[in-house]
Formats: C-alpha cells, sequence, structure tokens
C-alpha cells in the first residue's frame, strides 16, 4: 500500500488516508511498522505483534531472501530492494527506531493486546498459540 503501481512512494497523506480506510475494516491484518500512520491502525487494532529482533536475526532473513529471490522483482510482484541505506537501518532499528515504535505504542494502542517478540522462537511460539486460540 506504500508504493503505487510503478513502485513509487505515495505521498504521506494519500498513504494515510488508505491506512484510515483499511484499518476502518471488521478485520484486518497489517503488516509495516511505517511510523507517520502507526497510531491509525494502533487506535483500532485488537492486538499487536511488534517484532523486536536482533539485527543480526533480520539481517539473516534478509540474507535468505535475496538469496531465494535472487534480487529483482518475486513472483507475487515484490521488488528486492536491498540496499546499504536499508542494511543500516536494520542495524541500527533496535536503538533508533525501535523506542519509537514503543512510544507509539503506549501512546496509541489502547486496549490492543500488544505482543512484543524478541526472537524467532518467540514468533513461532506466538504464532502456534494464537493458531490454537483461533479455532
Amino acid at each position: 500500500m506504500y508504493y503505487d503501481d510503478a513502485w513509487n512512494e505515495l505521498p504521506q497523506d494519500k498513504f494515510a488516508e488508505i491506512q484510515e480506510d483499511l484499518a476502518a475494516a471488521e478485520s484486518w491484518v497489517i503488516d509495516g511498522n511505517y511510523a507517520g500512520t502507526l497510531p491509525i491502525r494502533l487506535r483500532r487494532a485488537t492486538h499487536v505483534v511488534f517484532l523486536d529482533l536482533p539485527a543480526v536475526t533480520c539481517l539473516w532473513g534478509i540474507a535468505q531472501r535475496r538469496w531465494r529471490y535472487r534480487g529483482g522483482q518475486h513472483n507475487d510482484g515484490v521488488y528486492d530492494t536491498i540496499n546499504w541505506g536499508f542494511i543500516k537501518y536494520i542495524w541500527g532499528y533496535r536503538k533508533e527506531m525501535a523506542p519509537r515504535v514503543r512510544a507509539l505504542l503506549d501512546e496509541h494502542a489502547g486496549d490492543a493486546e500488544v505482543f512484543i517478540v524478541r526472537s524467532r522462537r518467540e514468533a513461532n511460539r506466538l504464532t502456534a498459540e494464537l493458531e490454537r486460540t483461533t479455532r
């Protein structure tokens, strides 16, 4: 939703409008933490999963994705845009961005059930638990 059909970033107001529409639906799942529009989603969320993974874990996942898709465009239309700026963002995420996300969670998540996941193992356990409780 962050990009138009030609993979250009949308203007912030247009992206926020789309987020408002998506979050107004009866049920939804949205992946991404775009901080500028995170309050829109948090205000309407019933559950939030914050993947606060170590940089090394994230970078390993990026390397695996790069190997799997060999760069370029994936079958689902997503472009593999791994570059040094992205790698630096991932490396500094826990120090620079995670505190901002936590503050937004505290301010806007309301009564949502918030899960903070700090490892792949925790993510797998949470996934299994949620699958059991939602059946």
